[in-house]
């Protein structure tokens, strides 16, 4: 469907999701959890993305050291029926990232006002509160829109620095409602100073028709693995905060009694980095060749194969707002073993599902590995866990919560006219 007739052929109260992390074909696999609720959301409600992307004259030239930094997207595409722009704004790598939020308001404002012209979005949504959500708050000012924002992990991390504190304060504070994927960063909201009313929890879900067990030694056959091997899992980002390494570092201990055990990382370079070298050579100076496998990064609906295949899915990650990714792999029938950061204690909620360890503390990682590995978990519960968390709900609730956004928005320009 060309980009008018799109326009053109919906009546709905219609939103424009704002958000600089979402999929594009130089960065295919970036924002795929923004990606995964947002398009949901739109076969109820229809909507547009804008995904600004950073830019700055000599960006080109710090591809000959960094190759896979800021990859170009195109202006416009369409994914899944959806059009999506990617207007660029004005960024300085480093000291001055604390401008972003402004220039990326103005990068995105022609793009906006073109669109409220065409579409008449009623509500910018916007994901991460900087310096995504402070220059929606901008947008919706200069447009006259109401503005949510959606916490996803980040926030905790910036809320310690003050300036960034003052940037998160007036983001939030500009916006009608802000959803969070987990009460701790709710509880971050709140704690500088956003009212708790102003607030609402909607967690992310599973994509069912993707996430399933299939038979582990068919699985384990397209993997080539042994059918005895303990297998254990990590998806995401290959940098420093997913903690590849920290998994890794256990592995010489784990060995001696799983002689045969196997790591699989899947995963590549993200918006945080590429440590793909880095964790190859760590590997190599702890003489795991046998036991690590790089798979690279693979397709969402091909993740089922090495999730049926292993036997514990481990991510020591340093930070999390809602990580799909378990959710994804309990679905496939896996223990999680992971760190008590952000939201993952509301994910992994029981101790039938899995292992939390404090962060950083690698004998408690190696310990809860290996209960993990010995321990007879009921696999059906922690699927039946991660069927109880579908997206279907949380759709329904956001859906719910712009059409009271847009209405209540609607009632108050009525009154002014």
């Amino acid at each position: 469907m060309a980009a008018d007739e799109y326009f053109e052929s919906n009546n709905k109260l219609k939103l424009v999701v704002f958000t600089s992390l979402f999929p594009h074909p130089g960065q295919p696999n970036a924002g795929l959890f923004i990606r995964e609720r947002m398009f949901r959301v739109g076969r109820q409600l229809p909507l547009v993305v804008v995904a600004p992307v950073p830019w700055f004259p000599l960006q080109k030239v710090l591809r000959y050291w960094r190759p896979h930094f800021r990859p170009d997207a195109p202006y416009h595409e369409n994914q899944q029926g959806f059009e999506v722009y990617h207007p660029r704004f004005f960024s300085v790598p480093g000291i001055f990232k604390f401008l972003d939020g402004f220039f990326m308001a103005l990068g995105s404002l022609p793009t906006l006002w073109k669109l409220k012209k065409q579409f008449d979005f009623k509500i910018i949504d916007a994901h991460f509160a900087y310096p995504d959500g402070y220059a929606a708050g901008i947008l919706g000012k200069w447009l006259k829109i109401p503005v949510t924002i959606t916490l996803r992990g980040t926030e905790a991390r910036l809320a310690r620095s003050s300036l960034y504190r003052y940037f998160l304060n007036k983001a939030m504070n500009r916006a009608t409602k802000i959803f969070s994927v987990s009460d701790s960063l709710r509880k971050v909201a709140i704690e500088i100073g956003i009212p708790e009313g102003k607030t609402l929890v909607v967690g992310n879900g599973v994509d069912l028709d993707k996430f399933y067990r299939i038979d582990r030694l068919e699985a384990r056959k397209k993997l080539q693995l042994s059918n005895t091997a303990p297998v254990l899992v990590s998806v995401g980002g290959l940098c420093e905060r997913k903690g590849f390494h920290r998994v890794m570092d256990c592995l010489p201990v784990l060995i001696s009694s799983y002689p045969d055990i196997q790591f699989l990382i899947i995963g590549g370079a993200s918006a945080e980095g590429d440590w793909t070298e880095k964790l190859k050579q760590q590997a190599a100076e702890l003489n795991l060749a046998k036991h690590v496998r790089f798979l690279g990064v693979l397709p969402p609906d091909h993740l089922k194969t090495p999730l049926s295949a292993a036997d514990v899915f481990v991510l020591a990650t340093r930070n999390e707002g809602w990580a799909n990714v378990f959710l994804e792999a309990m679905a496939c029938g896996l223990p999680v073993v992971t760190t008590d950061v952000g939201g993952n204690a509301e994910v992994i909620n029981h101790e039938a599902l899995g292992k939390l360890v404090p962060f950083d503390d690698q004998r408690a990682l190696s310990t809860a590995i290996n209960y993990a590995l010995a321990n007879n978990w009921n696999r059906e519960e922690i699927i039946d866990y991660a069927h109880k968390n579908s997206w279907g709900q949380r759709v329904t609730t956001l859906a719910e919560e712009f059409t009271k956004i847009a209405a209540q928005s609607s009632e108050q320009t009525a009154q002014y006219k």
